[in-house]
């Protein structure tokens, strides 16, 4: 069977009657479709008859919002599908249909797919001629643009042919007890706002857009959080840069309604354009983001601005959360899921020792990078520690021993001879230019014996050598190392741990830290990032997915090269 990279997928059954029939339909397509599905609400059209059909305007009720978010709620469990409801013939009572005309879209579709029933549950060539005229009517698809009638594969046996009688769950909380009909409009307006950091694109982030562009008949402004807004953020080294935040929104959004014109903007308080302009007439929220939204409108009530009407959407359940995620479909939990991934390619390194793969393991200070380096010596990995060939090479008669003291002076000594690191430490701490005459000296040190402790472990059979080093970037050792791994903490945690471990004063800590390279700087050079913020078995479970990827990321290499 053929599989597309995009498709279009149009359902013809009425809503209430697709229903209970939408998870095995999508399970069909995610079997044709590898990468972007687009959806087309058409319910009730006929591809049977001799007429071609038109594409015509459906009201936009709660009924349809709540289908809407019952599709992307069952596209989860087909997260390689980037699913994308179009809601260009979706349209609010207030406001008349532009004109019509074929609409472009970023993925041109190669297949077209239905739910469409033929008498036969044939695949049946009239039907697919309609369906293929019909897709190309509304939008660009690609010239030798498939079909596929997608029933009975996904079999009316086991389905009921009956309409559902229990309605969807709700997904604009109601503003007031008083019941509302599923089949009442929903209203529409000029102007309206949303926001969040929108980080990976999800089905609970389209859920909001959709809903928010189906109420917005002229614009949307967008606030995507940026600079402090995401310092509070879970892992926010592996936040997706808010250019490409922004770019894949854009992309998105034009897509579902090109007819509105939208403002993307970064949010950088709480309050955003939602507080301060005055043409903006409602405000989407998800539930966890509701008091933010009160708070918004008391910020408008204290400037003289009219209260914004805000919409609450109900949040997106995650079918099987893992340990420590939650229990919604959120960005968060999908940067959990990236530690211990390989993040991008490894360096190809011809000169290092063939045989032995090395990787570089650092973190800032208070990281548990260190913990995570035993944990790796005890699934099998050689570890070198920097520290301790820093310690041997400042020992009198190490290769660092002469040169630091005639660099620092002999008032650096202890009364045995041996270098005293506190008062060293002083010397430099703080002083850039006194700082670099020392690493000058002992990196070059550093890194010559653990190249030699690389041809050790070759020698003793290893096949992965982790080289332990909090300096490893700054001090440009990556040119040694295969991969670079990163252990990620939040600040105040790294504070509180250092505090805690060496006795220092918060102010102490702190500074240690800013005079070292940031989490999110070794982000950006890293191939896979750890991270020690939950229990420690949590941890473990990381660390051992990281390594049993890196197993097969060395057994490949070697297939290659055999």
């Amino acid at each position: 069977m053929a599989v597309f990279r995009s498709g279009l997928l149009v359902l013809t059954t009425p809503l209430a009657s697709l229903v209970p029939r939408l998870a095995p339909i999508l399970t069909s397509a995610a079997r044709l479709v590898n990468h972007t599905l687009y959806v087309h609400l058409q319910p009730g059209m006929n591809l049977g008859g001799p007429a071609q059909p038109q594409s015509s305007p459906v009201q936009a009720t709660f009924e349809v919002i709540d289908f809407i978010t019952h599709l992307y709620a069952g596209a989860d469990l087909h997260r390689h599908l980037d699913v994308r409801i179009l809601l260009t013939n979706i349209r609010t009572k207030s406001f008349l249909p532009p004109p019509s005309s074929v609409q472009n879209l970023a993925h041109p579709p190669e297949v077209v797919l239905t739910d469409f029933q033929t008498l036969d549950g044939s695949q049946y060539n009239p039907v697919k001629q309609q369906l293929e005229r019909y897709a190309t009517s509304c939008y660009s698809c690609c010239p030798q643009l498939s079909s596929v009638l997608l029933y009975p594969d996904y079999g009316p046996g086991m389905l009921p042919v009956q309409p559902l009688d229990v309605p969807l769950p709700s997904t604009i909380r109601p503003a007031s007890p008083v019941a509302r009909s599923a089949k009442q409009p929903v209203r529409g307006h000029q102007r309206g706002a949303v926001g969040g950091t929108f980080d990976r694109l999800h089905n609970a982030h389209k859920v909001l857009l959709s809903v928010a562009c189906i109420l917005a008949q002229e614009q949307l402004v967008v606030g995507v959080a940026d600079k402090d807004l995401l310092k509070s953020k879970l892992l926010p080294e592996l936040l997706q840069p808010y250019t490409e935040r922004v770019e894949h929104l854009s992309e998105f959004l034009v897509d579902i309604k090109p007819s509105l014109s939208f403002d993307l903007i970064p949010l950088l308080d709480p309050y955003g354009p939602a507080g301060s302009d005055p043409s903006l007439e409602f405000l989407v929220v998800s539930e966890e983001t509701y008091r933010g939204g009160m708070a918004v409108n008391r910020f408008r009530l204290e400037n003289g601005l009219e209260e914004l009407t805000l919409y609450q959407i109900q949040l997106l359940k995650d079918l099987n959360p893992k340990e420590n995620e939650e229990d919604k479909v959120s960005s968060s939990s999908f940067r959990q899921q990236m530690l211990g991934n390989l993040l991008r390619p490894p360096h190809k390194r011809p000169e290092l020792p063939p045989g032995c793969y090395v990787i570089g393991l650092t973190g800032i200070s208070g990281s548990g990078k260190s913990s995570v380096a035993q944990r790796l010596k005890g699934l099998g990995a050689y570890v070198i520690d920097s520290d301790q060939l820093g310690h041997r090479s400042y020992a009198p008669g190490g290769p660092a021993y002469q040169p630091v003291v005639e660099a620092f002076g002999t008032d650096i000594l202890h009364k045995d001879g041996t270098i005293n690191r506190k008062v060293l430490g002083s010397r430099v701490f703080g002083n850039k230019k006194q700082l670099k005459i020392l690493t000058d000296i002992v990196w070059p040190v550093i890194a010559k014996l653990a190249r030699e402790e690389v041809d050790q472990a070759v020698a003793e059979g290893k096949r992965v050598c982790v080289i332990d080093a909090a300096v490893l970037l700054e001090a440009g050792w990556q040119n040694m190392v295969h991969e670079v791994w990163t252990v990620v903490i939040p600040e105040t945690e790294a504070v509180r741990r250092i505090v805690e471990r060496d006795g220092l004063s918060e102010a102490a800590a702190q500074s240690r830290l800013q005079s070292q390279m940031s989490g999110q700087q070794l982000v950006d050079q890293s191939h896979v990032v750890l991270s020690t913020l939950w229990e420690p078995h949590v941890t473990q479970r990381q660390v051992e997915k990281a390594w049993a990827l890196l197993q097969k990321r060395i057994s490949e290499a070697h297939q290659i090269h055999d």
